[in-house]
């Protein structure tokens, strides 16, 4: 079933207003993997930066390697509470590479930074912090009937 546009807006208005978000990548030999992730949306594209959070590597992260060899992603997020009237989630599907572009690297890393002033702390270059871009090309959404 296609989706009305004020729908679509909709879900992309919650979804860029959570704070947290779980991506899921897959290996070549479709192996998943799920993790938490900060993000920003920016018109049709949501970004995130691998950030100075302790890791082993910055660069060889599962989910970066993932990317690399299956770009297809799920970026998901929801809202629970006891009365299942009040659920609801978004998922958004795409095709995720990595930011190479300098002045949209500066322009997404600016926009972390005013979601979460902790990336304020913290110097995030190009060099050292891969950022990740994933253009959306499906919005799935749901909402309990309690939800307006």
């Amino acid at each position: 079933m296609k989706q009305d546009k004020a729908t679509r807006d909709l879900a992309l208005a919650r979804f860029a207003g959570e704070r947290i978000a779980h991506l899921a990548t897959a290996s070549v030999d479709g192996r998943p993997h799920i993790v938490p992730f900060c993000f920003v949306l920016i018109g049709e594209a949501v970004y995130s930066i691998i950030d100075d959070k302790p890791k082993r590597t910055h660069t060889r992260l599962r989910r970066l390697r993932n990317i690399e060899a299956n770009p297809r992603v799920s970026v998901l997020v929801d809202h629970y509470e006891e009365d299942w009237q009040a659920l609801w989630f978004v998922m958004v599907e795409g095709q995720a590479s990595l930011v190479t572009d300098s002045q949209e690297y500066r322009r997404a890393r600016v926009t972390m930074r005013a979601k979460y002033p902790q990336y304020l702390t913290m110097e995030l270059t190009e060099a050292v912090n891969p950022m990740i871009r994933i253009r959306i090309e499906r919005v799935v959404t749901w909402q309990g009937s309690g939800v307006e």
